[in-house]
């Protein structure tokens, strides 16, 4: 395993997420947006790449909860994260629940330098506006993919509405979120990731948005972008 020091990742961030790991499968806990967002976020993914039998990677898997739904729906998925914590209670999960997923401690562009081009399909869903050089990691899950292969990236724009949404809404006045989970200078601006994307060698194949209800606990997805957003890409075959 590849400390943190030396890998793409920021060690706050990590000590944030791995205190909240036990709390991680609670669909009433800390992580409800995180499981209420998730269904519609894996149906996204499969329409565009038929997750059956694909081999998927999920970059930043946290407890899990994206890397089993792709799971139930017949992909080989592996889970990468740099919390142990984290992959401890993704595995512990994946034995009581029965899901197949392989974890591992692991960072993309460590992955990307042992065995790339190595799958079809890589994750990498909220968690880009994270990590230190988010280029940096989208060229990695560039390189973890097969040509005519899919990556899927979630994150948060960048603008007043998304500050007040997002952090002053979502972690101070509602607490659907921990506090400090999300820093405004991270933010990423959909045209900033698209050239990313671009500079990686992938294609931008579509740009969606995706909005939570906090009363109702729904969310849905659309076209409004302005707050969270979705983005799918491919490598030219």
């Amino acid at each position: 395993m590849a400390s943190a020091a030396t890998t793409n990742a920021d060690p706050a961030e990590l000590a944030r997420f791995s205190e909240l790991s036990h709390r991680w499968w609670d669909p009433q806990g800390a992580m409800r947006p995180l499981h209420v967002i998730n269904p519609p976020r894996c149906e996204w993914i499969d329409c565009h790449c038929g997750l059956a039998g694909k081999r998927v990677l999920d970059v930043g898997c946290g407890g899990g909860i994206l890397a089993e739904a792709m799971a139930a729906k017949g992909a080989q998925v592996t889970g990468i994260d740099l919390a142990q914590r984290q992959i401890g209670v993704a595995q512990l999960h994946a034995l009581e629940s029965g899901a197949r997923v392989t974890y591992r401690v692991a960072g993309a562009e460590e992955l990307a330098a042992e065995t790339p081009a190595s799958f079809d399909v890589v994750t990498c869903l909220e968690m880009l506006e994270h990590v230190p050089d988010p280029a940096q990691t989208v060229a990695a899950c560039a390189n973890l993919i097969v040509p005519g292969g899919w990556v899927f990236f979630s994150t948060i724009n960048r603008n007043a509405k998304a500050f007040a949404l997002a952090i002053v809404g979502a972690e101070y006045v509602l607490n659907l979120l921990p506090r400090g989970t999300h820093e405004y200078a991270k933010l990423i601006r959909p045209s900033e990731l698209a050239g990313h994307a671009r500079a990686a060698g992938l294609e931008v194949v579509e740009l969606l948005g995706m909005t939570y209800n906090p009363f109702t606990h729904t969310a849905r997805l659309g076209p409004d972008t302005d707050v969270n957003y979705l983005m799918a890409c491919r490598k030219p075959a």
